[in-house]
Formats: C-alpha cells, sequence, structure tokens
C-alpha cells in the first residue's frame, strides 16, 4: 500500500481543492479559431450581438469553435480586410454590399439604391425572400460562403452642420461625405450636392474641421460615433438602406465539420434577426436622446426627392448597370422606379 507523506497529502489535498473550486469549462484549446472584422464602434448593436453570438458558438460547440471579434478597423479598413477575407487572413468579415462589396459583385449594390424602400416591412421581406436568394446567389458564385441573414445599419439621414435638409434644392451644392462608392456619389451628385469619399475613419475629423459640412448614416452610427457633436441638424430622410452581409472565407468554412458549422451558422442568423431588432428599437429611442444632445430633427417628404433622381436619370443609369434580372427582382417588392 502506498503511502504519502504529510506535505504530500496536504499539497495534493489543495490541488483537489482548487480543482474542484474551479472547474476547467472546456478540456482543450478550441479546433477551429476564426476571426470576425468589423468596422464600426464596440457600442454598436453588429458588435453586441456578433459578440453573443461567439459566446453562444462556444457554448453550443463545447469549446470546439471560437470566434474572436475585432471591431471598429482594428484588422484596417473595409478594402484591407475584404482583401484578407478573400486571401483566407481573415476568416469572417460583415460588409456593406452598396461598399467594397460591390467592386467585386455589381448587383450585390442594389439594396441600397437611393429612395427605392418606403419602410422596413418592405426591405425585410426582399432581403428575407426572392431579393436577398438572389444576391447571396451572387456571392457564392463570387467564392464566398455568406450567412442568410443580413444584419441591419438601418435607414441613412442626412446630418449637417449649416442647415436643414428638407427639399432636394437644400442639397445644391451642399459639401457631404459620402462612403467611398459609386452608388453613393452618384446619389448625391443627382441630388446636385457635392459628394466627397471618405473612409469612416476620418469622418469626425472632416466635419470637425468643415472639409464637409454634413453627412448621412443611421442613428446608431451618428450616436455611437458622437457625431452630433460636430453636426446641428438632422433630416430624417430615409434615402438609403444599408446592412452587412456576413462573409467567410470559403476555404476555411469547409474546413469545418458540417454539424459544426450548422451551429455556427443558425447561431449567426438568429442573433442578426436579435440586432436588427435592437437597431429598431434604437432609431426611436436615439432620436429622443440625440436630440437631448442637441441634434435638431425635421421630417421629409420623399416624393420630391424621388422626383429629382428620376428627371435627372439616376434610376435608368443604375437599372443599366445592376442589369435586367436584379433590377426586375428590385422592382417586384418597391414598385416601378425607373
Amino acid at each position: 500500500m502506498l503511502k504519502l507523506s504529510r506535505r504530500k497529502a496536504l499539497a495534493l489535498g489543495t490541488s483537489a481543492a482548487v480543482s474542484s473550486a474551479i472547474p476547467l469549462r472546456y478540456a482543450h484549446a478550441a479546433e477551429f479559431n476564426f476571426k470576425l472584422g468589423t468596422n464600426v464602434p464596440e457600442s454598436h448593436p453588429l458588435n453586441v450581438y456578433a459578440r453573443k453570438a461567439a459566446e453562444e458558438i462556444k457554448e453550443k460547440t463545447n469549446g470546439r469553435f471560437e470566434l474572436q471579434l475585432f471591431a471598429n478597423n482594428q484588422l484596417g479598413g473595409d478594402s484591407d480586410m475584404f482583401s484578407q477575407l478573400r486571401s483566407g487572413a481573415l476568416e469572417c468579415f460583415t460588409l456593406s454590399g452598396v461598399n467594397v462589396l460591390s467592386t467585386l459583385i455589381p448587383s450585390a449594390a442594389i439594396y441600397g439604391l437611393g429612395f427605392a424602400f418606403k419602410d422596413y416591412a418592405t426591405l425585410w421581406a426582399a432581403l428575407d425572400g426572392k431579393l436577398g436568394a438572389h444576391l447571396r446567389a451572387q456571392i457564392d458564385k463570387a467564392g464566398l460562403y455568406v450567412m442568410d441573414r443580413i444584419w441591419d445599419n438601418g435607414f441613412r439621414q442626412i446630418t449637417s452642420s449649416t442647415r436643414a435638409i428638407t427639399q432636394p434644392a437644400d442639397l445644391q451644392g451642399f459639401k457631404i461625405r459620402v462612403p467611398v462608392s459609386a452608388l453613393w456619389t452618384s446619389l448625391f451628385k443627382s441630388l446636385g450636392a457635392a459628394p466627397t469619399g471618405i473612409n469612416f475613419a476620418e469622418v469626425y475629423s472632416a466635419l470637425q474641421t468643415k472639409i464637409v459640412d454634413g453627412q448621412e448614416n443611421p442613428p446608431a452610427i451618428i450616436s455611437a460615433a458622437k457625431l452630433y457633436e460636430v453636426q446641428k441638424y438632422c433630416s430624417l430622410t430615409n434615402h438609403m438602406w444599408d446592412g452587412w452581409w456576413f462573409l467567410v472565407n470559403r476555404k476555411a468554412w469547409d474546413s469545418v465539420p458540417a454539424d459544426i458549422r450548422d451551429i455556427v451558422a443558425a447561431t449567426i442568423n438568429a442573433n442578426a434577426i436579435h440586432e436588427r431588432e435592437e437597431v429598431a428599437r434604437q432609431n426611436t429611442s436615439l432620436k429622443s436622446d440625440l436630440a437631448a444632445k442637441g441634434l435638431v430633427f425635421n421630417d421629409v417628404d420623399q416624393a420630391p426627392f424621388r422626383e429629382t433622381l428620376r428627371k435627372a436619370g439616376f434610376y435608368t443609369e443604375w437599372q443599366n448597370k445592376f442589369g435586367p434580372e436584379s433590377w426586375a427582382i428590385l422592382e417586384e417588392y418597391t414598385g416601378k422606379l425607373a
């Protein structure tokens, strides 16, 4: 029979007590470590629910799959992260179809067409329906895996440091920051404004130093990036909607067993729906919060803006660029545009 010294017995007892007091939740390091890059501040609902999804995935896979979130452009700008995603240096990236993704897949930008969708009900019917399926098929053909549900960035509003925007004439010569995107530039040029493409990381300083007098973003972005500190007016134009496709490097995705992929996809898609609900809630609550911080709001009649775009040939131009198939599907939801 093995005999233990008093010192060894105490040491073993202490060790057992520690191990029982601090149970090991996962016996091994994750088999699959995926990095996720986003381009908005930590507090944005995109990051809140992406982090929640990561926690749930780790729990549901018993630690086998770990999703590491890198928010607020920690891994570079959109173009940099998209390049990393395609090369495999980055496994996951949430990317707007209207922005960088459209440089690879032109039709990906179609949901961001100016003044196309009148409300969320119409939008979600399209993107969770035939239009979304059509766009995901285009993304798949480009060699990327895309989750079924697109995440909400919200309808965009115009802010200004100089004047409220109530009608198209108010945009004549107006210096406005837009994302580096042909669609955004075309929209505001067609409305008579002077758009300048500036990366989001530089927006606050561009407004502060008067390089531009205004910008356009959803309320959640206006709040999270504290743009109300350098803007005075917010015109509720709802001129464009934008969101993020949850993209995954195809080779990395195919390396994961099917049962794990099913858990990851289901969890990410479920949290996309939760994120949409939170953005919708914030659209209402943030208006009061931002007004208390000094931002002056005004409502806008969209009809004159839409008519100005028709007369300028904006819709006809983009109908030709997006092609008849994508355009026909879009108009099934929006009604006749061009």
